[in-house]
């Protein structure tokens, strides 16, 4: 597949930029994992970057300018210094069930985890902008396992 349906879920929401970058994505055949070694940044990362929720440098434009055939402009006036990136759920809840499954998750588990934070740190948080994410695949008898990991620092309140 070498071209998106720009009209459909998620992307009317997004810059065109993301769309010329997931276009170009699928022509090459090529994976986030693969474009995350060619810029030298983590899949979550680049695809975080695709989907306008993360911010490139000037250098990693230009790599994924050459890498998909983009033109550079495109890239630079788009997503360029100017720029800076929505983070953010969209709809809540989330009407894609994948999104409303991890939004479920926490409504689930939500409590429970933030109880065992609190045990094993203190009070405080999780970050989510000091956090890594990865998405592992577990074979299993029963069907794959999705296994998702937020590696997040620990933020304790501040007593004053």
């Amino acid at each position: 597949m070498s071209k998106i349906n720009a009209t459909s879920e998620p992307f009317p929401d997004l810059p065109s930029v993301c769309v010329q970058l997931l276009e170009g994505k699928a022509k090459k055949g090529m994976t986030f994992a693969q474009i995350g070694e060619v810029i030298n940044h983590d899949e979550a990362w680049v695809a975080a970057l695709f989907y306008g929720q993360a911010k490139a440098t000037q250098e990693e434009l230009l790599k994924l300018s050459e890498l998909l055939d983009i033109p550079e402009h495109s890239l630079l006036s788009e997503m360029g210094e100017n720029w800076f990136p929505r983070r953010g759920l969209g709809p809540v809840p989330p009407q894609d069930p994948l999104l409303y499954r991890l939004f479920e998750g926490v409504l689930v588990y939500g409590t429970p985890i933030k109880a065992l934070i609190h045990e094993k740190f203190g009070d405080g948080i999780m970050s989510m902008i000091d956090c890594k994410v990865s998405v592992d695949k577990k074979p299993d008898p029963k069907g794959d396992r999705v296994v998702l990991t937020f590696d997040g620092k620990f933020l304790p309140y501040l007593r004053w």
